[in-house]
Order: structure tokens, then C-alpha cells, then sequence
């Protein structure tokens, strides 16, 4: 048995069913987890804010891409 770490409440994992990098969810508070350790079983919870700073990421890549495509073309007249 172990907890949630958002919430606090008892997650009933099994830790020879579970693998490190699983992710599962908690049936109070619905967060993500990841299961970091399976003996004994250890979640951390898995930050939303994560997935929106890679989606950033991959926007601000693309703004870039095209402003170097226009640089060449100056340079290139």
C-alpha cells in the first residue's frame, strides 16, 4: 500500500505488478504518477506544466526555423 503524493490517499499496488517508469493514477484526486521504485513502491506525480514547457519548446523551434530560411535569402540577394 502506498499513498498519493497530491493527495494523500491509499493506492493498493502490487509491487511485483508494477514496473519503474509505469504510470498510473490515483482514484481519489485523478493525477498522474509515476512509479520512480517498485520495492518498496515510490510515485512521484507527474506535473502537467512539464508536457506544456515541451510543447513551448517545440512552438518556439518552428517560430525559429523560418526566420534562418530568411536570413539565408538576404544574404543570398
Amino acid at each position: 500500500m502506498t499513498r498519493c503524493p497530491e493527495c494523500d490517499a491509499e493506492i493498493d499496488l502490487d509491487e511485483d505488478e508494477v514496473e519503474e517508469g509505469e504510470i498510473v493514477g490515483c482514484p481519489e484526486c485523478d493525477v498522474e504518477l509515476e512509479v520512480t521504485q517498485t520495492h518498496p513502491i515510490h510515485l512521484i506525480l507527474i506535473s502537467e506544466d512539464e508536457d506544456e514547457d515541451e510543447e513551448d519548446d517545440d512552438e518556439e523551434g518552428e517560430d525559429e526555423e523560418p526566420g534562418a530560411v530568411e536570413e539565408e535569402e538576404e544574404e543570398a540577394e
